[in-house]
């Protein structure tokens, strides 16, 4: 009985890894180069949409009710009571810099499911944005809905963020078994960073320190009555993630991964974790902790973390670009499903690694939120969408109070192309990419670059024409600017972006490079081939059947031999006959 239990959650693992998965990443001030808390998030999905979302602020008669739908399928679930005051939300991040960030991981079978449960994960986000001034408000409110209301979701993990505390909150549903979920949140330690991505993370606890960390008073209790621990251990050894969402070889491998290829890139000695990540090494003992702090020198800036999104585990063990996986042209993405079998006959089954930047992302996210600043500027949504390799970040003020129509909800969908929305024009920029990713990334990469240093400047000057206006008492005019900042720099950014798109497929088609040639309208055409590591592999496969007889002489041998004005005349003659054969002027058959 134990055995299927734990086998069913490896199983819905696996099912919310191929939906659902997400990386979030959490930087206290302290260990931030330019002094701020940032979170990062990105909604890898591949069937959501990416678009800002926007709820205005709101005042609301005593009395009304909120509509609940879920976030993933649009089900109406119920009502509950609206608040009579709602704070404006643009993207994951309210009028008072509070932001959230989620990413899912199952949990045990038996507690995904409650009967007549009205609050899914992705409504507690956007009702705590709307209703919390703080990260520890934003905390009350998703902890105490759904034990009035039940609990709609599977076991999530959240990222929930001020300008002064980063928290961690991790929680799941109690089935039928009883109404609510059991829940534990942790606060970052200030000069430390933590992340999460689709697996449970906090292991033991504090008890006794509310200031760092808070519970459910059944977080342990339920346990044992459910049998999943003794009810005579000591609960300073209790660990919430090992007792609601046990570790799995997935869990590690293509979840905790993610967070360690985070880790590695701040912290010294997070090799002694590879084998775990491997997945060959599951025991408690064995994971890494819940956030570390950053070496000497390490500290992590705004421009490092949006990079740390784009990773595919370069230069490590798990490296997506060296393998037979990343085809002839290193690409860094493995096409769906995430565990694959070579044969349906076959014993065994594969996985391919699980990155944080992924295809399928529908939108990202990397927030700022600047303590020493008024609200209204202080929080900076950096936001982007599709494949986080692929996204420009904008700037999006906590102040905006326009959501930029390109990137609006109702501008296009899913099922629903159109060239007027970032999401799609981002997506053609990318996918492009994909079919020769070394040759084509690396111009996009230098692009992005570019647009993000030009916006990370230009925010830095908006500061400052803001802060004048306000300490003016100009605070209309102040908002307007930072409104009409984001809201034209992202719109123009899609235009920019499509003309970006018309200029590589240009460039790239036809599996050539053309650039173009001074005074002519006929353009250079470099034929790059495929590299002398796929051309080694092609023959170590094939043997002979593509080689070429020493009696057969190649272009170039002739070009070589037909030199000058003979070269020029055989090219001549080839176009005259080709030409004929065209037009039918000559029978060739």
């Amino acid at each position: 009985n134990a055995m299927k239990k734990i086998l069913a959650c490896v199983l819905l693992g696996m099912l919310i890894l191929s939906t659902h998965g997400c990386t979030n990443f959490l930087v206290t001030k302290g260990a931030s180069q330019e002094g701020y808390n940032m979170i990062t998030y990105a909604a890898d999905s591949h069937v959501l949409y990416g678009v800002l979302y926007h709820y205005p602020a709101g005042t609301h008669s005593e009395g009304s009710v909120r509509h609940i739908y879920d976030w993933d399928s649009g089900e109406y679930l119920g009502d509950i009571p609206e608040k009579t005051e709602t704070y404006k939300v643009m993207g994951n991040m309210n009028e008072y810099q509070v932001t959230i960030g989620e990413t899912t991981y199952g949990g045990r079978a038996e507690l995904q499911h409650q009967d007549g449960a009205i609050v899914d994960y992705g409504s507690l986000i956007y009702i705590a944005l709307q209703r919390s001034k703080t990260a520890r408000e934003a905390i009350t409110v998703m902890t105490t809905l759904p034990q009035e209301y039940g609990y709609a979701s599977e076991g999530e993990s959240f990222s929930i963020a001020d300008k002064d505390e980063v928290w961690i909150l991790e929680h799941i549903g109690k089935g039928n078994f009883e109404k609510g979920t059991v829940w534990v949140a942790v606060k970052v330690p200030d000069g430390h960073v933590s992340a999460h991505a689709n697996q449970a993370r906090i292991q033991t606890f504090p008890w006794d320190d509310p200031e760092n960390c808070l519970y459910s008073d059944d977080v342990m209790s339920f346990a044992v009555a459910r049998g999943y621990v003794e009810g005579t251990l000591p609960r300073e050894e209790f660990s919430f993630s090992d007792t609601y969402a046990p570790v799995s070889f997935e869990g590690a491998r293509a979840c905790e991964g993610r967070v360690w290829s985070f880790f590695n890139r701040i912290k010294s000695g997070m090799d002694v974790y590879e084998d775990y990540i491997k997945g060959d090494k599951l025991e408690p003992t064995d994971r890494m902790p819940l956030t570390i702090e950053p070496d000497a020198g390490k500290k992590v800036s705004l421009k490092q973390l949006m990079e740390y999104m784009r990773d595919h585990y370069e230069g490590t063990y798990f490296d997506m670009t060296t393998d037979v996986g990343a085809q002839a042209f290193k690409m860094p993405y493995r096409w769906r499903p995430l565990t694959w079998k070579p044969t349906e006959a076959s014993d065994n089954t594969y996985i391919n690694e699980r990155a944080t930047s992924t295809q399928q992302t529908a939108w990202n996210y990397v927030a700022q939120m600047r303590h020493n600043m008024p609200d209204p500027v202080g929080g900076i949504f950096w936001f982007g969408v599709d494949d986080t390799s692929g996204s420009v970040h904008v700037p999006i003020y906590a102040g905006m109070q326009r959501c930029p129509f390109r990137w609006a909800e109702g501008h296009g969908s899913m099922m629903d192309f159109t060239f007027d929305s970032a999401f799609w024009v981002f997506n053609l920029v990318t996918n492009w990419a994909y079919m020769r990713w070394n040759v084509i990334y690396p111009e996009i990469k230098a692009k992005i670059l570019e647009k993000e240093d030009f916006y990370i400047t230009e925010t830095a000057r908006i500061d400052t024409e803001f802060q004048e206006l306000w300490d003016a008492g100009n605070q209309e005019d102040a908002i307007e600017l930072v409104t009409s900042f984001s809201e034209e720099t992202a719109n123009e950014l899609v235009v920019e972006w499509f003309d970006f798109f018309k200029y590589l497929f240009v460039k790239y088609m036809d599996g050539n490079t053309k650039t173009k040639t001074e005074g002519s309208d006929v353009p250079h055409v470099d034929y790059a081939g495929y590299g002398e590591e796929w051309y080694a592999r092609i023959v170590a496969e094939t043997g002979d059947k593509y080689l070429v007889p020493d009696t057969m002489e190649s272009s170039h041998q002739l070009k070589s031999k037909l030199k000058g004005k003979h070269w020029l005349g055989f090219q001549a003659t080839y176009q005259f006959l080709f030409s004929c054969k065209n037009s039918k002027l000559i029978d060739f058959a």
